[in-house]
């Protein structure tokens, strides 16, 4: 990460990522710093973004509720100007297993596993329970 000031005193942050575009014939490939190529599309390392964003915002208000600085879903749904019901489906992604949690952050769940997906078909809370649901998407 580069840390740049400004005369105005403010500061900017900006972010490299080392990776490469390249052509090879007709296609387009991605270099990735460990010499590794990938084809845009056919890779099992897509990020979903708006379910990063959602877990994200899960934990913070977890955060939030286990230090006691709202008291519960409802208050953060008000303060943040969603339903209720938005609120309390995002916080059930706490109770994701850690494996689950890191596969969904390194971009390796299931393709169909979709913030959506969790919206329309909750996982259980017991985390033996979630393997076996995730180990019958691969089926």
């Amino acid at each position: 990460m580069l840390r740049q000031c400004r005369d105005d005193g403010q500061v900017r942050l900006s972010t490299f990522i080392p990776w490469k575009i390249k052509k090879r014939g007709a296609r387009t490939v991605v270099l990735w710093p460990d010499g590794a190529a990938e084809v845009p599309g056919t890779t099992a390392r897509t990020l979903d973004q708006p379910l990063l964003v959602a877990l994200a915002r899960a934990f913070y208000w977890q955060h939030l509720l286990d230090e006691g600085v709202v008291a519960s879903g409802s208050e953060i749904a008000r303060r943040e100007g969603l339903h209720h019901s938005t609120v309390n489906e995002l916080l059930r992604l706490t109770l994701l297993e850690p494996a689950l949690i890191q596969a969904i952050l390194a971009g390796k769940q299931p393709r169909c596993m979709s913030l959506l997906w969790f919206q329309r078909n909750p996982l259980p809370t017991d985390w033996a329970a979630q393997r076996e649901v995730v180990a019958g998407f691969d089926a």
